[in-house]
């Protein structure tokens, strides 16, 4: 029996998320996850001591603040945040990403507080 494969279509997933700010997990590659979320408005300081963060915008433009500076990234553009660097991710309007980064990564870093989401939710 042949076995079906399918392709992840990001746009349904993104159509199930209704919060910002909420990650979701929509494949695993080694230790590695792919999250989508949708974002607006601003988030809060922080870093990952142990990994780099890659952020993809799907829809929407993206800043990411620095402490020297930023940087902006529109649909079909990515960034990879440096281990360690300090960041703020900031939607004036709404964006639609994908973020890829080691399994158990929390989004708030060692920073914590009400802005963390949940790690390992699928959709």
């Amino acid at each position: 029996m042949e076995k079906t494969y399918q392709a992840i279509k990001f746009s349904e997933k993104l159509a199930k998320i209704t919060d910002f700010w909420q990650p979701r997990v929509v494949a695993e590659m080694n230790d590695y996850q792919f999250k989508i979320v949708r974002i607006e408005g601003d988030f809060i300081w922080h870093d990952h001591p142990e990994t780099d963060e890659t952020f993809i915008v799907l829809g929407g433009q993206l800043r990411i603040d620095f402490r020297d500076g930023f940087v902006l990234i529109g649909p079909g553009e990515m960034f990879v945040v440096p281990k360690g660097v300090e960041h703020k991710p900031y939607a004036e309007r709404e964006v639609e990403m994908l973020l890829i980064e080691p399994r158990g990564t929390l989004n708030t870093g060692h920073v914590g507080g009400d802005r963390t989401a949940q790690n390992d939710v699928w959709i």
